[in-house]
């Protein structure tokens, strides 16, 4: 199929309003709707959610699963190209898609990041450093687990995120017995590693090859969730940071990856850096971009879509973003938004979720100031507000 740039507002001639399509409706989706239709693109949702958050704001919302061929027939049909808000899009269905019109990322690229022994066996391939790990597919490979990898992480090779699907395991006993409460499915096994601390690195490369990033992003997740991402000087070195978006861009070079990927790492004690896992995606820790970057991730993201040029993102502001989690909500109360409100260079961002349930994403509140003591001043006064732990 062509792959010609896709530019905004009524196609030349033909009365048609450049359409751009994602599958999925969730926080991701609809701010890549809102970035799509601040250029002048229609967009549509194919989402079975009747009340997701990207489907209420598009053009159009095709309630279909994802598997659903009249569902994706009218999707090829109303859009120009095809994106993902989540990695756990059937590779099937992108595959389906993209016989027909522009999808990124593709298919392959995606199936590699829904299998975590996939994507470890990529980052090899890349010559980035990941943690020791053995694939655990059945019990010969159990039993033959080296003793090295304990204690370790067993994880879920399939759809696991936010914490869910990974138990930690000292002992081989523990590990024989938090496979068993897996229920056996392929799973891989990592070494435990003393960490120091955790990154990720977010890049746009288009179809022509052209690459650009975001700045290191220094993320703290509790219980599996990210709960701070920090984005200013001084958050990680310059060797870090050059190691980091290095590392990334050749993750996306060899997958010929096309639209916006985020790579998260781990940092050791010695400042060593080893890949975690990888995001066929915009990413929670890239929030930040839409108010302290000219260009969000999620700009960059319709600008891979649609074939237009890449231009390298500036930070004009240091930020540090807050994960909102169902939490806040207690006992059915609202956060004290007003009193939020009133602390200097504040920016809220709800995803218009009607119930809030414990770990649920709902929002994030991004701070962003002149100086970098000034935007850590703040974010600790509004974490204080919303009674969530502080940071460092």
């Amino acid at each position: 199929m062509s792959r010609q740039t896709i530019l905004p507002g009524t196609g030349s001639g033909s009365g048609q309003q450049a359409t751009l399509g994602v599958m999925g409706g969730g926080q991701l989706g609809r701010m890549f709707v809102q970035a799509a239709q601040r250029m002048g693109y229609f967009t549509v949702v194919l989402d079975p959610d009747v009340i997701s958050p990207a489907g209420l704001l598009s053009h159009y919302h095709i309630r279909a699963d994802y598997l659903d061929q009249d569902g994706l027939a009218q999707l090829m049909q109303r859009c120009a190209a095809v994106t993902i808000e989540f990695e756990n899009v059937p590779a099937a269905a992108l595959m389906t898609l993209g016989a027909a019109r522009p999808v990124a990322p593709g298919a392959q690229a995606v199936a590699i990041a829904q299998d975590r022994a996939l994507e470890k066996a990529h980052f090899v391939r890349c010559g980035v450093a990941c943690a020791p790990y053995a694939v655990i597919q059945t019990m010969s490979q159990l039993e033959g687990v080296a003793d090295e990898l304990l204690p370790g992480i067993l994880k879920t090779a399939r759809l696991g995120y936010d914490g869910k699907g990974q138990i930690r395991v000292r002992t081989r006993a523990e590990l024989t017995a938090a496979w068993e409460q897996l229920a056996g499915v392929p799973c891989v096994l990592e070494k435990l590693l003393a960490l120091k601390a955790e990154c990720s690195v977010i890049v746009a490369r288009g179809w022509d090859g052209v690459m650009v990033n975001l700045p290191v992003q220094l993320n703290l997740h509790r219980d599996g969730i990210l709960a701070v991402t920090q984005v200013h000087e001084g958050n990680v070195s310059p060797a870090l940071a050059e190691k980091a978006v290095t590392a990334t861009k050749a993750i996306a070079q060899e997958l010929q990856y096309v639209g916006v990927l985020c790579v998260e790492f781990f940092v050791l004690q010695d400042d060593s850096l080893i890949v975690n896992e990888m995001a066929p995606r915009p990413h929670n820790s890239g929030h930040y971009s839409m108010d302290a970057c000219d260009l969000s991730q999620f700009d960059l993201q319709v600008r891979t879509l649609a074939g237009l040029p890449l231009v390298q993102p500036r930070q004009h502001s240091p930020a540090i973003m807050l994960n909102l989690l169902g939490d806040l909500w207690r006992d059915g109360a609202t956060p004290a938004w007003d009193k939020l409100l009133a602390l200097p260079g504040v920016h809220l961002h709800l995803y218009g979720k009607l119930k809030a349930s414990k770990g649920r994403k709902m929002g994030h509140l991004t701070v962003t100031g002149s100086t970098v003591a000034e935007v850590r001043a703040t974010a600790l006064a509004a974490a204080t507000l919303l009674g969530i732990e502080g940071f460092r």
